[in-house]
């Protein structure tokens, strides 16, 4: 695959790195990790980070965050077996909504094997209503390195 272009964060950029161990399901027919699972790492460092960061078991409370966006750009293969880490980091806090940075680091290295985004919109566990991000979220938040757009 290409080098990844010229302003594409680095390992160093992200405060939190979340570390995932790719498993044999993981690779495709192609014989490298399948490009959905790159979804389910942002998912999991995201939610996994918030879960260790409030202290708390975001599941648990009465506003919950709804993924209403999230991409990804692919940039090196992974494969099985491989240490990954997720670089989680922030790129806006809104009223109701949060807005993440993500990036793959493989192997320990410097450079990403893919880079996405990730919209978390707060809403009323019942009303399914949007309300303000919950303050112990922010708080959380307020740990994680801004990387913007």
């Amino acid at each position: 695959m290409a080098e990844p272009a010229e302003g594409l964060p680095r390992r160093g950029d992200f405060t939190v790195l979340w570390p995932i161990t790719t498993r044999w399901a993981d690779n495709d027919v192609y014989g490298h990790v399948n490009n959905v699972v790159h979804y389910s790492w942002f998912d999991t460092a995201v939610n996994g980070w918030l879960i260790r960061a409030t202290g708390a078991d975001i599941r648990d409370f009465p506003e919950i965050g709804l993924v209403v966006e999230t991409n990804c750009r692919y940039l090196a293969e992974l494969g099985f077996p491989e240490d990954v880490e997720v670089g989680v980091g922030l790129e806006r806090v809104g009223n109701t909504s949060v807005v993440y940075r993500l990036a793959v680091f493989g192997g320990g290295a410097d450079e990403p094997a893919s880079v996405g985004r990730f919209v978390h919109v707060y809403v009323d566990r019942e009303t399914r209503r949007p309300v303000r991000v919950p303050e112990r979220i922010r708080t959380a938040l307020a740990g994680l390195r801004s990387l913007g757009s």
